[in-house]
């Protein structure tokens, strides 16, 4: 069987949270320190260990199948390659910053000016669209003291806690785009793989939607059930099961973390007591 090849970055935090989901998709991965590729005893793929900016080309020619990488690696460098999934983790912005005492009030602000980036290319496209014209430097690493030293008058980066700005005087002056990680998929992907892929897919669905998700179970009086059921988002329709105190029943079902706060107030209030919340393992759908 030809297994599927899946590139992942070789280190940091996209690295951990890559094979965190990974094994949640119940996928074991063998292999030793600092090996460059992993071997999956139990699922029909291969991982490769690449430097992130390295995948968007590793994709185009095919010589990986599928990666987990920043949307905002791929808005730059990969701009042919489709996205299959949205991960929901490794999130950040990809911003222009600029020292704390520029007067900045639009983005016409940086006509002529010195920006330093690593992402020539997002924002080249973003400035023409805005009808500005700035002299790019690219730099490939600590972009953030080009300012400090005279190298530019702003900077191009991504942008996380805003932590590293504030260190080095900088303010965040124009959010580009909100990134995060995606499953990515190469446009060579054989034919003989596509049932792999979508065996993959399922795996990573079910994960995320559990992650969002959280099972919930109250006791309630018989003659509030209809009115609690309706606030409730659950997935198809909550299961009622009766009490061995007579008039009253345990309501169990689904709904979305984010949701939850909102949910619990009103379901309080219409009566609902013992109000037990569950993290969801996997959620098959």
């Amino acid at each position: 069987m030809n297994k599927l090849k899946i590139a992942i970055q070789k280190s940091g935090r996209l690295n951990e949270d890559s094979l965190k989901i990974l094994k949640e998709c119940g996928i074991s991965i063998s292999n030793g320190l600092d090996q460059l590729k992993a071997t999956v005893p139990n699922f029909p793929m291969e991982i490769m260990y690449l430097r992130n900016s390295d995948i968007p080309q590793y994709l185009k020619d095919g010589v990986v199948d599928i990666a987990i990488i920043g949307e905002n690696v791929l808005i730059e460098k990969g701009n042919s390659i489709s996205i299959l999934e949205k991960l929901n983790f490794s999130k950040c912005k990809v911003s222009i910053a600029a020292p704390e005492n520029f007067e900045y009030k639009s983005i016409k602000d940086l006509e002529g000016k010195k920006i330093a980036t690593s992402y020539p290319n997002t924002l080249n496209a973003y400035l023409k669209d805005k009808g500005v014209t700035a002299d790019l430097h690219q730099i490939s690493g600590s972009v953030e003291i080009a300012p400090n030293i005279g190298l530019a008058d702003a900077i191009c980066d991504i942008v996380s806690s805003g932590s590293t700005l504030f260190k080095n005087n900088l303010k965040e002056v124009e959010v580009m785009f909100q990134s995060q990680a995606v499953l990515a998929v190469s446009p060579l992907l054989s034919k003989n793989k596509e049932g792999t892929l979508k065996r993959l897919r399922f795996r990573i669905q079910s994960v995320l939607k559990a992650r969002k998700s959280r099972y919930i179970l109250m006791n309630a009086p018989n003659e509030k059930i209809n009115a609690i059921i309706k606030v409730l988002p659950g997935m198809r329709s909550p299961t009622v099961l009766p009490l061995a105190e007579e008039g009253w029943s345990s309501i169990h079902t689904v709904i979305e973390k984010d949701k939850f706060w909102d949910v619990i107030d009103e379901l309080k209030i219409m009566g609902a007591e013992g109000i037990l919340v569950v993290p969801i393992e996997k959620m098959v759908i």
